[in-house]
């Protein structure tokens, strides 16, 4: 599940966290801009040399100096760290992280449930973890041996770009966080023009996002895959929801007959997408009956950080290759 939120309030902040806002004018977007912009880095005079930032939890975390022995246990966040050009920092890894250039680091278990003992062990000046209920008591177990914990919380692309500016000031890597997040930002605006482009006035598509389930569940319209789903030219096939990821009922699916269903691709993938077609209920669908259910990498799409660019541009690619194929059998 991943971890990491109608319809006006998705485009705006997906517009503001990809810097889209100074060449597409929505009304109502000034206050995503606001709010965009309240998220500031609170650093201490760089005259102490100490480092205070607010992590996505509210608190304070404090630095003597820059990290240089870190453990994140958030995925995105240690592909972001790599992408920044600080992956020589990183002493330990979850066992989700695939990154290649992580693959010799020792394994503290998985994301939301790491061994405190493995943690310890590996003397990290700083640790970066999920802000998720289910370990609210690791930070405090942490700070009774001195070592700091900062609390990620990236739904939106809003937090992909605030993670990465934090993180340039945990890591003294700001040129390289300033790069990536540049970097980012112009590949999505660029994949929103395109879209735009190929679409050339024709309807957007709904866009079922489905994560297997009984009941399945839908990326919810702000979450980080809504809005790249946005900036690809698709519209989510169930905007109105509230939550990050609600469940829908196969009824609920089949009354509204998405244009297009995507399912995210893990060691199951192909199971998952034979079952669909075969499947009571899902095979009367129009999308499953003419092919258009795409299997997407989850590690790329379920990733809050660096890589949303790419799986923008995958889907952007995919959309104007059906709506082709589309327009050509009409």
């Amino acid at each position: 599940m991943p971890h990491d939120r109608a319809t006006g309030a998705g485009i705006c902040a997906a517009l503001v966290a990809v810097g889209l806002a100074a060449t597409v004018t929505l009304a109502g977007c000034s206050e995503g801009a606001d709010s965009a912009r309240s998220a500031a880095v609170e650093a201490a005079p760089r005259a102490a040399a100490a480092i205070r930032v607010r992590d996505d939890a509210g608190r304070i975390v404090r630095l003597d100096r820059a990290a240089r022995r870190i453990v994140s246990l958030v995925p995105s966040v240690s592909e972001s760290i790599v992408a920044i050009g600080a992956g020589s920092h990183l002493v330990g890894r979850t066992r989700y992280d695939t990154a290649p250039e992580l693959a010799g680091l020792p394994s503290v278990g998985g994301g939301l449930d790491p061994s405190l003992e493995a943690l310890v062990a590996l003397r990290p000046d700083l640790v970066i973890g999920w802000d998720a209920a289910q370990y609210r008591g690791l930070a405090p177990g942490l700070g009774t041996v001195g070592i700091p914990f900062y609390a990620a919380r990236i739904e939106d692309t809003t937090g992909v770009f605030r993670t990465l500016e934090r993180l340039g000031v945990l890591l003294d890597a700001r040129r390289g966080a300033d790069r990536v997040a540049r970097a980012l930002r112009d590949t999505l605006a660029a994949v929103a023009a395109q879209a735009d482009a190929a679409r050339g006035g024709a309807p957007r598509p709904a866009v079922f996002y489905l994560l297997p389930g009984d009941p399945p569940q839908t990326a919810g319209s702000d979450t980080f895959i809504g809005q790249i789903i946005r900036i690809a030219g698709g519209e989510p096939a169930f905007p109105e929801l509230p939550g990050d990821w609600p469940e829908v009922s196969l009824e609920a699916v089949l009354a509204r007959q998405p244009d297009i269903v995507i399912i995210p691709e893990e060691e199951d993938g192909e199971a998952v997408l034979a079952r669909l077609v075969r499947g009571p209920g899902w095979r009367e669908m129009e999308a499953v009956r003419e092919g258009r259910v795409i299997a997407v990498p989850a590690d790329l799409f379920q990733r809050p950080g660096p890589g949303l660019g790419e799986a923008a541009r995958f889907l952007a690619d995919t959309f104007a290759r059906i709506g082709r194929r589309t327009r050509a059998e009409r």
